[in-house]
């Protein structure tokens, strides 16, 4: 039996992370033909096909998402090793985060609090769409995702979700609002309001409050990201519907107040991952200090 032949399990590795044959082609300054044969014999030599192609893109099988799981200890190793021998310092693990574009900056910070200011810690943040991040932790280019809402699983692709926290949802505005005495269905129906997008859960509990109240709320905008919610709102144009973490730092030096609780609406956050046989041991680090803020409250 010959014996494994690392570059091509190199190769192979390069392309399972770019998900193309002929971008990774291109970096590694090969033929995509050469590249072609390099993962058909490591395929042989291991007895398993380890793509599939849907259109243009390659996506790992079972088989090949363990072997990528092999591929990446095995050279993290190695340059753990390099690294070691040249006394460069200590040695740095990456985590690789990835989090929904529209989700609050400031959760954002406080799931990665525990990593932050840790010398042997490389933190790689990236942010996207649902379907973009999911994409991204299915094929291995990410180790956690942070959601609003969990995936579906199944037995091709088992998301495991934790929820970690469920914030309240409030009603914030100009502070110059707050000394008026007026009940929630009078605040809607008087004030322009700021509103995260119809796709959000957010704004379907908001619609269902409304229409339970009997108000049929004046739309100033509709808006995808919280930072750009959060600017609206200092900027006077109306009140906005967001969980207060969201603007905790306006809430504590008087921009902004949070001038009513809006009953029965929480955004719930969730860390998702894929069954891996070498999970990021970051991750419990992560998880293991949200949930203990949750519990604490």
């Amino acid at each position: 039996m010959s014996d494994l032949n690392y570059h091509h399990l190199r190769y192979f590795r390069a392309v399972a992370h770019d998900g193309n044959l002929t971008r990774a082609a291109e970096r590694l300054n090969l033929s995509q033909s050469a590249l072609s044969i390099q993962i058909k014999q490591l395929e042989e030599r291991l007895g398993h096909q380890l793509f599939e192609r849907r259109g243009r893109q390659l996506y790992l099988t079972e088989a090949g998402r363990i072997a990528l799981d092999h591929a990446d200890t095995i050279f993290s190793t190695g340059e753990e090793l390099l690294e070691t021998l040249r006394q460069t310092g200590a040695t740095r693990r990456a985590i690789r985060i990835g989090a929904l574009a529209t989700l609050s900056r400031n959760f954002q910070m406080e799931f990665v609090r525990p990593l932050i200011g840790r010398p042997d810690v490389e933190l790689i943040l990236r942010s996207g769409s649902t379907a973009e991040l999911l994409g991204a932790l299915e094929t291995l280019n990410l180790d956690i995702v942070l959601l609003t809402q969990p995936p579906a699983a199944d037995a091709v692709t088992p998301f495991v979700s934790d929820h970690l926290s469920q914030q309240r949802v409030a009603l914030i505005g100009a502070p110059d609002l707050a000394v008026e005495k007026q009940d929630l269905a009078t605040m809607l129906s008087r004030h322009p309001m700021i509103l995260p997008t119809m796709e959000s859960g957010v704004r379907l509990q908001f619609e269902a409050l409304a229409a339970r109240l009997g108000v049929t709320p004046q739309v100033a905008a509709e808006v995808e990201d919280m930072a750009m919610m959060r600017l609206l709102a200092r900027s006077g144009l109306g009140l906005a519907v967001m969980p207060p973490i969201v603007v905790q730092q306006e809430l504590q030096n008087g921009m902004l107040a949070e001038l009513d609780t809006l009953p029965g609406m929480v955004e719930n956050f969730y860390a998702v991952q894929v069954k891996r046989r070498f999970p990021n041991p970051l991750i419990r680090t992560l998880l293991d200090a949200a949930q203990w803020r949750d519990a604490q409250g």
